[in-house]
């Protein structure tokens, strides 16, 4: 059922590195993305896809993994991605800063976590470093990266407090915990 794959689909950070992600089922999930909607049907996305510790590695330094959680600097060794897609935009295909980047990136994510795998979807991305690392010809433009793996966290979303504070935090347990606004706070009448 759609309802339980969106509820699966939460943003994880810390994953079992061990569990490989191969070039078969990135492609897979990419193609998931290919089909999905774009504006005037352009169709500008183009993907990077790793799964070798090598690439991973150069990809790795250049995200911030969790804004709210000031202490925590992301996932340590053993619980990094298994893989990465880097979703670009071609400026010869479109200049225009479009929403195909966050349909694609949402449909991987929910490709992902119907194969019992998980994600997260990062934007604070020092770009031009990355851009650097790993060769992007100047024409592709990094809109997002997507981090997938097995997640070993767990992650709830709770209802937001009484103070309205929208902040994830994580217990002394290590449960990850998202506020989420009510359905009748969030529909206008």
């Amino acid at each position: 059922m759609l309802r339980e794959l969106v509820e699966r689909n939460r943003s994880y950070r810390r994953f079992d590195e061990s569990r490989k992600i191969g070039e078969d089922l990135l492609r897979e999930l990419v193609d998931l993305a290919r089909m999905a909607p774009s504006r005037a049907n352009l169709q500008p996305l183009k993907y990077i896809l790793s799964f070798k510790p090598e690439t991973n590695d150069l990809i790795f330094p250049h995200l911030a993994w969790a804004g709210y959680l000031k202490d925590w600097p992301g996932p340590g060794k053993g619980e990094r991605p298994a893989a990465y897609i880097v979703i670009l935009r071609d400026t010869v295909i479109s200049t225009a800063e479009l929403c195909d980047h966050g349909i694609a990136a949402q449909t991987i994510l929910l490709g992902a976590a119907e194969r019992g795998l998980g994600g997260v979807m990062m934007d604070n991305i020092d770009r031009d470093l990355l851009l650097k690392a790993l060769k992007v010809p100047s024409h592709l433009k990094i809109l997002l990266v997507l981090a997938l793996g097995k997640p070993v966290e767990d992650v709830r979303m709770d209802p937001v407090g009484a103070d309205g504070d929208m902040k994830y935090w994580r217990d002394e347990e290590g449960v990850h915990h998202v506020p989420k606004r009510s359905l009748e706070e969030i529909i206008v009448k």
